[in-house]
């Protein structure tokens, strides 16, 4: 059984498993075979031939379980290098523009702690340290309220293209072009193909 990041496994979990492991070690050196080991302790033959090997090469710490690998965690001298060095910006790291983005800080943290994040493990580690989304501290000198208010009511209205309703389609070969003396539907002679076969024979 594979388990999810983080073991997939609780406290209990763990302890369990563990106890599973010590019983395969008294059962080794009582002499019994993997197969019965397996069917006894409800676990996979692969498993206890996994255990006996480790415990022949390490003895009972072989065995034991290594635990939860978890999230990296970086430490309080880690996260005060990184606030540090991101407040250099990232254009002493090569990018081209000073947004940092949550991609641009997983690479930061890698290139600087050699320790791999996701986008994710990312957001969670920054908030769990009290950093958040960019806001910018100032609203920029240039804004006029007034004029952006203006353009919405005014102008955006006429620019906005209104939503093009759902029509049934036509899988003909034909294009399908209003007749204007009747007001009906007619193929038009330049695109159907059946009717330029006809316009050929005569």
């Amino acid at each position: 059984m594979r388990y999810a990041q983080g073991g997939g496994l609780t406290d209990a979990g763990r302890a369990a498993r563990e106890r599973v492991r010590l019983q395969a070690v008294e059962r080794f050196e009582g002499g019994q075979g993997n197969r019965e080991i397996a069917a006894a302790l409800r676990v996979s033959e692969r498993s206890v031939e996994r255990w006996r090997a480790q415990w022949r090469e390490r003895g009972e710490a072989g065995v034991l379980s290594k635990g939860s690998p978890g999230r990296p965690r970086l430490s309080a001298a880690q996260i005060a290098r990184l606030e540090r060095e991101s407040d250099r910006g990232p254009l002493v790291y090569g990018w081209a523009d000073q947004r940092w983005t949550l991609a641009r800080v997983k690479t930061l943290i890698g290139r600087l702690f050699h320790v791999s994040y996701t986008v994710e493990g990312t957001w969670q580690l920054l908030k769990r340290h009290g950093w958040s989304w960019q806001q910018p501290a100032r609203r920029a000198i240039e804004r006029n309220d007034a004029a952006a208010e203006a353009w919405r009511k005014e102008t955006w209205p006429l620019v906005r293209q209104p939503r093009r309703r759902a029509t049934a389609g036509s899988s003909s070969s034909c294009a399908v072009r209003r007749c204007d003396s009747c007001g009906g539907e007619r193929p038009s002679p330049l695109t159907c193909r059946s009717r330029e076969v006809e316009l050929r024979a005569a």
